[in-house]
């Protein structure tokens, strides 16, 4: 097969697989009484990618699980909050990939869910015009350490395993 159309077979498949994730995700009911704070568990397939496509491609598979993860969800209001902390994390997961080796990849990912805190608080402010969003900052940055670490392990997993697969 070719290789451009093998890569874009398994672009839509993680895309697809990210968003399944984040589907049966929101059937989970919230365990935290502090609003905002969820696993993420799609983004180990965003921090996988982060690893192992082009930070165009990476880009475009979490633009489309974002926007078709809003239509399944019927929650259009959040797709602001998404788009907003999505390219907070994206943007700086592909700048620690730098100096983050592969087998470190969870640290990347710690990092990546803190800024998707930080993207969504900075919406948030400025949908709501208040700073009293930023008091949700340090029991978001607590989860989202916590998270990103789990979530960050997972990606880490599952790189393991394609590599033995190749």
């Amino acid at each position: 097969m070719n290789k451009k159309i093998r890569r874009m077979t398994e672009l839509a498949l993680l895309t697809a697989i990210a968003l399944i994730i984040y589907v049966v995700e929101l059937q989970i009911p919230n365990l935290s009484p502090v609003a905002g704070v969820k696993l993420g568990l799609a983004n180990i397939i965003t921090v996988y990618a982060v690893y192992r496509f082009k930070w165009s491609e990476t880009a475009l598979m979490l633009l489309a699980r974002l926007l078709l993860g809003t239509l399944f969800s019927s929650n259009p209001s959040a797709l602001l909050y998404s788009l907003s902390g999505g390219t907070f994390c994206l943007l700086g997961m592909l700048l620690l990939k730098k100096i983050i080796p592969i087998n470190r990849l969870w640290l990347c990912s710690v990092f990546g869910a803190v800024l998707h805190n930080l993207g969504q608080l900075t919406a948030a402010s400025l949908i709501m015009k208040t700073a009293a969003v930023w008091l949700y900052l340090p029991p978001l940055v607590l989860s989202g350490c916590i998270a990103g670490a789990l979530t960050g392990l997972a990606a880490q997993l599952v790189i393991k395993r394609t590599e033995k697969l190749k």
